[in-house]
Order: C-alpha cells, then structure tokens, then sequence
C-alpha cells in the first residue's frame, strides 16, 4: 500500500506542472512587440557598437532592482522603463528581451531604435542625435469596432475616465490602471518625467486618442514619454464589477492591443488582440484557483491517509504545534 507521501507526490508534480504554464504565458503575453520605431541613419563611430552592448547590459543589470532607469555610456544614451505594476522579477524578464528584439527589428548599427512591448520599453540614441518633443505621437491604434447605440453615454464614461487618469498618474508617481463605469484605462509617463509635464503629456494624449479614435471601442497612443490606453466594455470592466475608479492589477495587459509588423510613426495595422489577451490573463487567474483548490483538497486528502498509517498513534494538538513551529 502505498505511503501518504507517494499519494502526495503525483500531486505536487502536477501543482508544479499548472505552476509552471501559467507563468510561462504570463510571461510570453508581456513580451509580445507592439511597436518599433528605427533611425535611418547608421553608426559613424566604430566604437558605438561596442558601446552600446555594454549600455543593454547595464540597462539589464538595473532592470532587477527598478522599474526605470536611464544612463548614458560613452558615445550612447538609453532607458528602459517597465509597467508600473509588474514585480522586478517580470521587470527583468521582460527588459532582457529587448536588446535581442531591437537588433532584430532594426539595422544592428542604427543610431537610434526603441522597441515597445506589453510589458516593457527600451530605447537607445548616439549622443547629440536630434529629439522629438515629448509629447510627439509615435504610434497609435484605434479598436475596428465601433459604439453606434450608446448615445451621449459612450463620450461622458470616456471623459471621466480620462479624467480619472489624469489625476491617478498624478497621484500614482507616472502610472495609473483601473476602471470608471465600462472603461478600462491605463496611462503611464517616462520614469524622469515630472508631475506637472505628466500630466501634460497624457492630457495630450488623451485629447489625440479621442479625436483620432473617435467612438472606437478601443484606443492606444503612445507618445515620445508617455502613453494611455483605454477600452471600453458594453458589459463592464472585466473583473471590476464596474466600479467607478477600482484599480484591477495587471489589467494593463487586457488593455493592450498588440501589433507585431512594422509600424511607421501615428500608423497601425493588425488584428485587434484585446480580448485574446485578457482570455490569457483571466485563463491564468483561472488556472491559479484550480490548483489553490486542488492544494487544499490534497492537504485535505494527505491528513487523513496520515492517521491512517500512523500505525494506530493519535497525533495530539500539541504535537501538531510542534511540527508546525508553533
């Protein structure tokens, strides 16, 4: 007859196994490319790629330890910067792709690139090479679908949600994701953006998301330091229960659309990814309260065959406190 301990090892094998798929989705949903922007012009200093591998490799290193960082390495500068609500270790995960992405999508050798992916952006330029203002459109992409029989309701819940957003990246140090009535926002700013210019930079935005997207059930902008998103729900925020200003983690996924060909600065193609994407974040969720329960049933389950094969010795409370610790 087998022992308690067999029983619980198929178990723990399967636990591991649920455990291990859905941060492997998790994580390939974060590093899914939405857009790419690369310079024309090519390095002229010989010393710049050389330069630049040890700028990724700095970039990588600080991705452990915070969610933005910028620096600046001989004859090149560059950041990157993570969604204000994923852990470090996400951060990292995410960050440690961009290098191979860029250099992929782009001329190895161009002066300035930037790769922006669900989860996380790098972006990199020689020194001296020529900025855009801050608020300078890059990409945009606006929902296929259309609200026709919503009325004025559709334009007020996307002013207030906007509304919203302004004062939650004001408030939130540059990043804010949550609900208000069917809409799911999400807007963030550069990490060395200041308040006032945060606000500034989503307020621009928004009023180019609206005007560009119109009554689109979806839009997504993203300027040169900043960039919002919103999505709207004709039967409420996806796990919110439409409350007015509640705040779902990691609902910044679910309000992405994704776009893996190339994109030219303000253009956008590609088949809308919304709801694929929050099925592979509520799919996750959904694993995690199967194997919650699962656990429970097997410790349940593990109890019981323990005092079966104790050979007959009742396990006092006492005990059991010692064995816990207590």
């Amino acid at each position: 007859m087998l022992s308690p301990e067999n029983h619980f090892l198929p178990f723990l094998l399967l636990l591991l196994l649920l455990h291990n798929t859905t941060a492997t989705t998790a994580t390939s949903s974060l590093t899914t490319l939405i857009y790419k922007g690369c310079a024309n012009q090519n390095f002229q200093n010989p010393f710049s790629s050389e330069d630049l591998k040890t700028l990724f490799a700095a970039l990588i290193t600080e991705s452990s330890l915070a969610h933005f960082y910028k620096t600046t390495y001989s004859t090149v500068t560059g950041l990157f910067q993570c969604r204000g609500d994923l852990s470090l270790s996400d951060c990292n995960s995410c960050v440690k792709t961009l290098p191979g992405s860029i250099q992929k999508l782009c001329n190895p050798d161009t002066q300035a690139a930037r790769a922006h992916l669900v989860g996380c952006y790098m972006r990199y330029e020689v020194v001296g090479f020529p900025q855009v203002p801050s608020t300078e459109m890059l990409y945009k992409k606006c929902g296929s679908s259309r609200v026709v029989d919503d009325g004025p309701g559709f334009d007020e819940k996307l002013d207030g949600a906007f509304g919203l957003m302004v004062k939650g990246v004001s408030n939130g140090k540059g990043y804010f994701a949550g609900g208000y009535e069917n809409v799911y926002i999400l807007g963030q700013c550069e990490g060395d953006l200041g308040g006032g210019e945060c606000v500034n930079c989503v307020k621009s935005a928004t009023d180019m998301g609206r005007n560009a997207c119109r009554r689109s059930v979806s839009g997504h902008v993203f300027l040169q330091q900043c960039y919002v998103s919103y999505t709207y729900y004709p039967d409420g925020v996806p796990g919110s229960g439409g409350n007015v200003g509640s705040v779902e983690p990691g609902g910044g996924v679910g309000g992405v659309e994704t776009q893996t060909g190339e994109v030219d600065g303000g253009g956008g193609r590609g088949k809308n990814d919304t709801q694929k994407t929050v099925a592979i974040v509520f799919g996750g969720l959904a694993g995690l309260g199967l194997v919650v329960a699962l656990l429970l049933v097997v410790k349940s389950n593990f109890r019981k065959k323990k005092e079966h094969y104790s050979y007959g010795v009742q396990v006092t409370e006492e005990c059991k406190d010692k064995k816990q610790g207590k």
